[in-house]
């Protein structure tokens, strides 16, 4: 049970930052003009993303400010969302494998 709890986990850990990326790099395809944001496919595409990723990413950019122009709030999110993996690996694992076999 205990494994099953950490593979549950790390497949959201893993969806999370497959999202946060697809959404970074859809953002700079449409913002150098390679995609077409009226184009359905993309614009709905763009819609899902921006759902997933924008509530996890707009406490960070209230308070990480932009740099440069540049918005690193998607580079914070991908380094804490790897730190909690490493926490639920070294830490939470083998608790809930000890308890929960």
């Amino acid at each position: 049970m205990g494994t099953a709890i950490i593979w549950l986990i790390d497949t959201a850990i893993f969806f999370v930052n497959v999202v946060v990326i697809a959404w970074a790099l859809l953002s700079w395809l449409i913002a150098f003009n390679v995609v077409n944001p009226r184009n359905a496919i993309v614009y709905q595409v763009g819609r899902f993303l921006e759902a997933v990723a924008d509530p996890l990413l707009r406490p960070i950019r209230k308070i990480v400010p932009l740099l440069g122009g540049i918005d690193v709030s998607p580079v914070i999110l991908l380094l804490a969302l790897q730190f909690l993996g490493i926490v639920v690996h070294n830490t939470l694992a083998p608790l809930l494998i000890g308890a929960l076999g």
